[in-house]
């Protein structure tokens, strides 16, 4: 999923305040030779391809689907139904058919291979794909008839998914709801009954994720706000509709995972375990942060007592993001790969839920779809394979990279009138090659930045510590012992 450390930002849009966060965003993405726009010749393609797609004969448009994401969302890659089935439940998903648009080798294809993902950072958008498709012709708006991948998920009492297939289909969405509007109607008691379904799914789904030892970081929405003329940093937690939301795609992503480790073939999505010195320094974290993290209690069920409605809370399951550090993707064909699983759901998974705006999911959409049909695997998706892993570890590089060039601006320009004043902090980190540098979490405002001392760091340990640097030309922030 695209990552939700990077901040969003609300101001009045037309202030010197605001044209420096314009300014720094577009330094940003020069530096990075990265551009929103596309060549040409791929923005002509796309063109074609939206008006021509390769269409399914199957015709899903009965199934009564709805898109439910963040508020002005274009780029609708998923569709959910859910009906009761018995006991249990069918879950219909509908995810967009870029292969009906894209072809291997075609103008498209060659630039989203060189992207490999959205870039995402404080209201601005890198696409992956020309919006005449991400946002247009390949996207599940309602309304349109759209080609798909239609997966058909049973899910028993329980919530364990029980049976599986995908298959290419049209399907129509009848409504775009938004996170904040479902919620509201269910909190004001008028949803109607695909919500009900919903959270009754996504629930049991979330109970098993917990009795199998896995967690799904409840990441906050960090809000850049001008207040003033200077900018306040406020946290928005997710609503539980969309933690079940995300339910449904993780639950696919592990029904994809299932059908292509059985025939041992696929790509999947990997994380290894984490390494003991991150998890010791998000205890140190916890503590700077004011937050109790019994030494007994293990890491998932610490996660669980989070609330990120509380700024020092969000701040944590930011900081907790470091253990997915490591995250990767790895193909097979024939034998199963030594490290298979993804350590933070303690399953095997794929990426199939966001072609929009990630590129694997392509290849591994179409794995599955092969496999349901009893068919090779297309020629193209073998070819590209071998390479694909390390096209998306280093858009994955350049994602992370773009992402923490818009923190480094956003905390700058969020300190920059305050510097000469100390703060309470924590240190979290110590530099091995040289003690006198090091890391600090402070908790108000709830950042982590870089500190420096006369003597070595008190890792672990209490500080004052006293503001020397905030750049937002440099997008440098620094701290000293006080």
């Amino acid at each position: 999923m695209p990552s939700n450390r990077v901040v969003k930002v609300r101001s009045t849009g037309d202030s010197v305040t605001a044209q420096e966060m314009r300014d720094g965003i577009a330094a940003i993405q020069a530096e990075l030779k990265l551009s929103s726009g596309f060549p040409e010749e791929v923005e002509k393609a796309a063109a074609d391809a939206a008006a021509a797609p390769r269409l399914a004969e199957l015709d899903r448009t009965d199934i009564e689907f709805v898109t439910i994401d963040p508020e002005g969302a274009k780029d609708l890659d998923q569709a959910m139904h859910i009906e009761r089935s018995g006991d249990g439940f069918v879950v219909h998903y509908a995810i967009a058919d870029v292969a009906a648009f894209v072809t291997a080798g075609d103008a498209v294809d060659v630039e989203a291979n060189r992207r490999g993902e959205t870039l995402y950072g404080a209201n601005s958008k890198i696409p992956l794909h020309p919006p005449v498709l991400s946002e247009g012709a390949a996207s599940l708006l309602p309304d349109e008839v759209r080609p798909a991948l239609l997966w058909t998920i049973k899910v028993d009492e329980t919530g364990e998914g029980t049976d599986v297939d995908v298959e290419r289909a049209l399907v129509r969405s009848r409504a775009q709801l938004t996170y904040e509007g479902v919620q509201a109607d269910l909190d004001a008691g008028r949803a109607g009954e695909l919500i009900g379904l919903l959270q009754e799914v996504g629930e049991l789904r979330l109970a098993r994720e917990a009795a199998r030892g896995g967690v799904s970081l409840p990441l906050p929405e960090q809000e850049l706000v001008e207040v003033d003329g200077h900018w306040e940093l406020e946290f928005r937690r997710l609503t539980p509709v969309e933690n079940w939301n995300a339910q449904i795609s993780l639950l696919t992503g592990m029904a994809a995972a299932s059908l292509m480790v059985y025939a041992r073939v696929g790509i999947l999505r990997t994380l290894p375990p984490a390494d003991p010195r991150d998890v010791q320094r998000l205890h140190r974290t916890a503590r700077a942060l004011g937050i109790d993290w019994p030494a007994e209690q293990l890491y998932p069920d610490f996660i669980r007592t989070l609330d990120p409605s509380k700024p020092t809370h969000a701040a944590m399951v930011v900081a907790c993001t470091r253990l997915l550090r490591g995250a990767g993707y790895v193909t097979f064909n024939g034998e199963l790969p030594e490290q298979a699983q993804h350590s933070a759901l303690a399953s095997e998974y794929a990426h199939v839920t966001a072609p929009l705006r990630r590129l694997a999911d392509r290849y591994a959409g179409e794995i599955c779809v092969a496999l349901c049909a009893g068919t090779d695997v297309p020629g193209w998706v073998v070819s590209a394979m071998a390479e694909l892993p390390e096209t998306m570890i280093e858009s994955g590089r350049r994602a992370n990279q773009y992402e923490n060039a818009v923190v480094d601006l956003c905390e700058a320009e969020l300190l920059q009138g305050r510097v000469g004043e100390t703060f309470a902090a924590v240190v979290v980190e110590v530099e091995e090659k040289d003690p006198t540098k090091g890391d600090v979490t402070i908790q108000d405002p709830a950042i982590e930045a870089k500190v420096t001392g006369s003597s070595d760091l008190p890792l672990g340990e209490e500080v004052s510590v006293k503001l020397v640097l905030a750049d937002p030309t440099t997008r440098k922030v620094s701290f000293e012992l006080a």
